[in-house]
C-alpha cells in the first residue's frame, strides 16, 4: 500500500528564486551588448569573488573545513594558466579547466597534511601551505621569479582577434564559473553526499556511528573547492594578463575578503554568498575614497552582522519570512486533511 505521505524539496520560495534566477541570468548575458569595458570588467570581478565564495563557503559551510589558505590554489590556478599556456602551448580557453585540475592533484597530497590538523591548527595550517607554495614559485625563473611575468602577446590574441572579442570572451566564461559553482554546491548538496555532509556537520558523532566516513567525506569536498578556486584563479590571472606570486598568493585579496563575504552574506547557506557579494562591492564602491577607513568599515560592519546576525544577513531574512531559494532539505508532508 502506498504511503500517504510525500516528500518535497521544492518550495514557492524556491520557485520563485527560480525565475528570478533565469531573468538575472538573462540580464547578465546582455550586458555585453550594451555595456561599456569598465562595467564588464566590474562583473567579471563580482562572479569570481561570488565563485570563490562559494566554494570557501561549501568548505567551511558545510564540511566544517575553516581554510585561511585557500589563496594557494588561487595562485597555483593562475600559474598553471601561464605554464599551459606560454611553455606547453595550451589555448588560454582550455587551460581554465586543465589549472582546476591541477590545482585538484595538488590538493589530494596538501589534503593529508592538513587534515591532521583540527580546528584554530587546521586553518593556521593552511595559510602555512599557501606560503610554501608563493615561496616555492618565486624561485621558479621559468615563470617569472619573485617578479612575476605577463601573458606574451601573441597568446592573448589567441584569446580573440580583437580586445572587444576577448573582454565578451572573458565575461560570458565569468559568469558561467559564478553559475556553475552555485550550481555544484546546491547539487552536491541534494545528493548523497550532501546528506551525508549535513549529518557531519549537524553531529558528527552520530554521522559516524552510521556509517559515514568523515575523512573521505570533507577530503572529496575539498578537492572539489580546490579545483573550483584554480579554475577561478586561472580566469583573474587571464583577465590581468600578469601574474606574480604576491599577487597570486594574497591572503587579504583572494581569502580574507571571501571570508567577509560568506560571514556577512551567511555561512552555510547558498544565498549567503550571493548576499554577501553584492554588500561587499557596494560597501568598495561607496567607501573606497576614504583610504584606511575603507577596511575599518568592512570590519565593523563584519563585527556587528556577527554579533546581532549570527547566520548571516540572509540567514536574519530567510529565518523571518521563511525564504530558501536553494532547498537543500526535504520535508514530508502529511495527506490533506
Amino acid at each position: 500500500m502506498a504511503s500517504p505521505h510525500t516528500v518535497h524539496a521544492a518550495t514557492r520560495a524556491s520557485r520563485l528564486g527560480a525565475l528570478l534566477g533565469v531573468a538575472v541570468l538573462l540580464g547578465l548575458l546582455s550586458v555585453p551588448f550594451w555595456a561599456g569595458r569598465a562595467d564588464m570588467r566590474l562583473i567579471v570581478e563580482m562572479a569570481c569573488f561570488l565563485a570563490l565564495a562559494q566554494m570557501w563557503n561549501l568548505m567551511a559551510g558545510y564540511a566544517g573545513l575553516v581554510s585561511i589558505g585557500q589563496q594557494a590554489y588561487v595562485g597555483i590556478g593562475g600559474y598553471a594558466l601561464f605554464a599551459l599556456a606560454m611553455h606547453g602551448g595550451v589555448p588560454p580557453l582550455l587551460a581554465l579547466p586543465l589549472a582546476g585540475l591541477i590545482a585538484a592533484l595538488v590538493a589530494v597530497p596538501t589534503a593529508f597534511v592538513v587534515f591532521r590538523l583540527r580546528g584554530a591548527y587546521f586553518a593556521i595550517g593552511t595559510w602555512v601551505v599557501a606560503e610554501v607554495f608563493r615561496l616555492s614559485l618565486a624561485q621558479v625563473t621559468a615563470l617569472g621569479g619573485g617578479t612575476g611575468q605577463s601573458l606574451p602577446a601573441a597568446i592573448v590574441r589567441a584569446i580573440a582577434a580583437s580586445a572587444e572579442g576577448r573582454d565578451r570572451l572573458i565575461y560570458f566564461t565569468g559568469v558561467a564559473l559564478a553559475v556553475g559553482a552555485t550550481a555544484l554546491v546546491f547539487l552536491l548538496l541534494r545528493s548523497r553526499h550532501g546528506l551525508a555532509l549535513t549529518a557531519l556537520r549537524d553531529a558528527e558523532g552520530a554521522a559516524e556511528s552510521l556509517g559515514v566516513d568523515s575523512f573521505r567525506t570533507r577530503l572529496w569536498v575539498y578537492i572539489v573547492a580546490a579545483l573550483g578556486t584554480g579554475m577561478i584563479g586561472a580566469l583573474i590571472f587571464l583577465q590581468k594578463l600578469r601574474i606574480s606570486p604576491d599577487a597570486a598568493f594574497s591572503v587579504s585579496d583572494w581569502t580574507a575578503n571571501v571570508i567577509f563575504i560568506v560571514v556577512i552574506g551567511g555561512i552555510g547557506r547558498i544565498e549567503g554568498p550571493i548576499v554577501g557579494t553584492l554588500v561587499f562591492f557596494a560597501l568598495r564602491a561607496l567607501l573606497a575614497d576614504y583610504g584606511t577607513w575603507y577596511m575599518i568599515v568592512l570590519g565593523a560592519v563584519a563585527v556587528v552582522v556577527m554579533l546581532k546576525a549570527p547566520q548571516g544577513l540572509w540567514g536574519l531574512v530567510a529565518d523571518r519570512f521563511g525564504l530558501d531559494f536553494f532547498p537543500v532539505r526535504r520535508l514530508v508532508r502529511g495527506p490533506s486533511p
